[in-house]
């Protein structure tokens, strides 16, 4: 596709007795804010075809990162099927507005073949009537379903932009009223696709130019947003003079407001005052007060700042207008030493304490009264003397000594008690013959304790022994030594002097009887009952061990020592 021809020559044409008005004046000097508006969508027109999809990101890149949220391209007006939307590059500006919600499309739409042909004002005419009979309706009814089916039908339709000039085919100038029509004609074709949401800005061009452009508006029922193009060009000296002037950038603020319409600057740039960075600055400066909609500058020689290198100074304004704040560098800051003044030392004068004596005052002596311990008498008891007894020779024959046979009413015997206070019955040992033999010291017994009651002689002795287990004191040879049985009625018999005891005759064995009783045998007579020891007394008893070879010879022996603790014995303590 050729690339639509922007008018240049035409334009001089129009614009040279305004150019000639504006020699010799002075601009005013404008502020030097820095622009803070940042969230005022802006865009510049870079080619319009792919290039110009391509070159957004560097140009994004060259302004700090500010985002480029407008696309802005032309169709070409030279046939009607460019106006048709038959070119391949709206399918690339369209995946660039898809790839961002907040990005916004921008398509300037001519209303007439031959746009750019100079085509003189008869002919203009001609086209108007005919476009306002509805004979170009289908042409605008296909741009909108090319539209619609890319996925962009929120498109910005420029519509017949600057048709207050002399330059298009589209202008309004030969037949306002019959223009006036085709624009509602063509605003109604579009609207009538299904599923678009086009918004349709009328742009005319800054100043009165060919005709004043509020003669052209269409009414507010087509139109969304009213906008301007606005280069550094006459009418108007400088910028103020582009402000003020009949149909200048006042008068386009103020019409807009009155019809409750947006605001735009789809062009705006450089032109007829070549590098003028006021312009640039006081430009910006404007939008940022007015808040349009959207602004693009067109970025092309000699209109632009970035791809035009012949305006350094005006693109070095731009640039550093539009760039994000970028916090700077943290430059530390330089610590400067704070000087050590020595403090001087000033001596504390050292004031004595007073030493203040602390009375002492005498505790009272409180006597501690003497409780006298009760002395509880301990009774002296006699340490029993336990004689050491001879050891006979087992050589000698040991006599039978006789004891008196004492009933026993259970046959069960009994495990030694030695607790108990039960006399036991002292057996001397017996001697071969008191010559030879001697006789173990036995203490003699306390004055109280009664004499042993010697049995009687005249007790015949029984025949026949008891079922009960015979005394430990009967040694018997070759038989086994039964459990001895301490019996509490038998007195401790009284043993006798060396020289005063006889020498017992030692009877001839008897043989043991069976432990089982023979019921035809007389019944022994019980032997006389034993006097009953003194009350309070304590008998002591210590167990004699001979070993055992003697000792099944002997039998158990003991030595037993009695205390009397009655009354008047001097041991009774109570």
């Amino acid at each position: 596709m050729p690339r639509p021809r922007r008018r240049l020559a035409s334009t001089c044409i129009g614009t040279v007795a305004a150019g000639l008005l504006a020699t010799g004046a002075a601009l005013a000097d404008p502020a030097k804010e820095r622009s803070q508006g940042s969230d005022i969508a802006m865009g510049a027109y870079l080619d319009y075809g792919p290039p110009g999809v391509a070159r957004i990101p560097y140009l994004s890149r060259w302004l700090g990162g500010k985002q480029i949220r407008v696309g802005h391209t032309y169709l070409p007006g030279d046939q009607w099927a460019g106006i048709e939307g038959n070119v391949g590059f709206l399918e690339d500006w369209a995946r660039w507005r898809r790839a961002a919600d907040d990005r916004m499309f921008v398509l300037n739409v001519p209303m007439q073949e031959r746009n750019e042909g100079r085509v003189p004002d008869y002919r203009v005419a001609q086209l108007i009537r005919a476009g306002a009979q509805g004979r170009f309706d289908r042409h605008f009814e296909r741009l909108a379903e090319r539209l619609v089916a890319l996925g962009v039908p929120d498109t910005v339709i420029v519509l017949g932009w600057e048709m207050n000039g002399i330059t298009y085919t589209h202008r309004c100038g030969p037949d306002p009223q019959n223009w006036k029509v085709y624009w509602k004609r063509v605003v109604t074709a579009m609207r009538s696709v299904p599923g678009q949401k086009f918004k349709f800005d009328f742009a005319p061009n800054r100043g009165k130019d060919a005709i004043g452009w509020t003669k052209c508006y269409p009414g507010d029922d087509f139109v969304d947003i009213i906008g301007m193009d606005s280069y550094d060009q006459g009418p108007g000296e400088n910028f103020d003079d582009q402000i003020t002037q009949p149909y200048g950038l006042q008068k386009h603020v103020d019409f807009a407001k009155a019809h409750g319409k947006q605001i735009s600057y789809p062009e705006w740039g450089l032109f007829r005052r070549g590098d003028n960075p006021e312009y640039v600055r006081r430009m910006l400066k404007w939008i940022e007060q007015h808040k349009p909609l959207y602004h693009t500058i067109t970025d092309y020689c000699p209109h632009g700042v970035w791809q035009c290198k012949q305006n350094p100074q005006s693109s070095k304004v731009f640039r550093e207008a539009l760039r994000p704040e970028v916090p700077g560098p943290v430059v530390p800051t330089p610590v400067v030493p704070t000087p050590v003044v020595p403090t001087p030392v000033v001596p504390t004068p050292v004031v004595p304490t007073p030493v203040v004596p602390t009375p002492v005052v005498p505790s009272p002596l409180v006597p501690t009264p003497a409780v006298p311990t009760p002395a509880v008498p301990t009774p002296d008891l006699p340490t029993p003397q336990v004689p050491t007894p001879a050891v006979p020779t087992p050589d000698l024959p040991t006599p039978q000594v006789p004891t008196p046979a004492v009933p026993t009413p259970t046959p069960t015997p009994t495990p030694v008690d030695p607790t108990p206070a039960v006399p036991t019955p002292e057996v001397p040992t017996p001697l071969p013959s008191p010559s030879e033999a001697p006789t173990p010291e036995v203490p003699k017994p306390s004055p109280v304790i009664p004499a042993p009651v010697t049995p009687s002689p005249a007790v015949p002795t029984p025949e026949v022994t008891p079922p009960v287990t015979p005394s430990p004191l009967v040694p018997t040879p070759g038989v086994p030594e039964p459990t001895p049985v301490p019996s509490p009625a038998v007195p401790t018999p009284q043993v006798p002097t060396p020289s005063e005891a006889p020498i017992p005759t030692a009877p001839a064995p008897t043989p043991v009887p069976s432990p089982e009783p023979t019921p035809s045998r007389p019944t022994p007579q019980p032997l006389p009952e034993p006097a009953k020891p003194p009350v309070n007394s304590k008998e002591w008893c210590v167990p004699l061990n001979f070993g055992e070879w003697l000792s099944k010879l002997v039998g158990k022996q003991s030595v037993c020592v009695k205390v009397d603790m009655g009354e008047g014995s001097g041991f009774w303590p109570f």
